[in-house]
């Protein structure tokens, strides 16, 4: 169980602050309660999730030893990439929803190499392609950002050297 002040990732809304724990009734049954609020964009938002809800995945912040390894793994091919746009979208989006971050950094680690592969031929990233690396990479490097004390900008670059370094 989290504590309040804990930082944690949650589901599409990134990384955000539990705030509270409280018990609260809802369709007659009285459950604990996390209170949450996400750290950057719609701030003003207040989430409220049961504390024992097997549909949602919350995860800690990673420590900096799990984060320098992650970063590490950008040396190396990531997932295997699939030709054919419908079925990578789903392979893919199964990929983030376990939730399980190396796997996760495995992906970036893919869909960028792949977006740094059709920008010097002049070609864009697959828009379905791109949403995700959007999403998936700002929540990812937010995490490592905040694990090593540093920007999420300064990982990109770290990242993006080990990629090139790497080819």
């Amino acid at each position: 169980m989290f504590s309040i002040g804990d930082m944690v990732i949650y589901s599409v809304h990134g990384i955000c602050k539990i705030d509270d724990i409280c018990e609260k009734t809802v369709s007659g049954k009285t459950s604990l309660y996390y209170v949450l609020h996400p750290t950057e964009g719609n701030n003003h938002l207040t989430i409220s999730t049961p504390v024992h809800n097997s549909k949602v995945v919350m995860h800690e912040l990673p420590d900096r030893e799990e984060a320098n390894e992650i970063i590490e793994s950008f040396k190396y091919p990531g997932v295997k990439w699939n030709d054919k746009p419908n079925v990578r979208h789903q392979l893919y989006s199964n990929i983030v929803n376990t939730g399980e971050r190396k796997e996760i950094a495995k992906l970036v680690n893919t869909l960028m190499r792949q977006k740094i592969e059709v920008d010097l031929l002049g070609r864009k990233l697959y828009e379905q392609d791109r949403k995700l690396l959007d999403t998936v990479q700002s929540i990812l490097f937010k995490e490592l950002a905040i694990s090593l004390n540093t920007t999420s900008g300064e990982i990109n670059e770290m990242i993006i050297d080990l990629i090139t370094e790497s080819k």
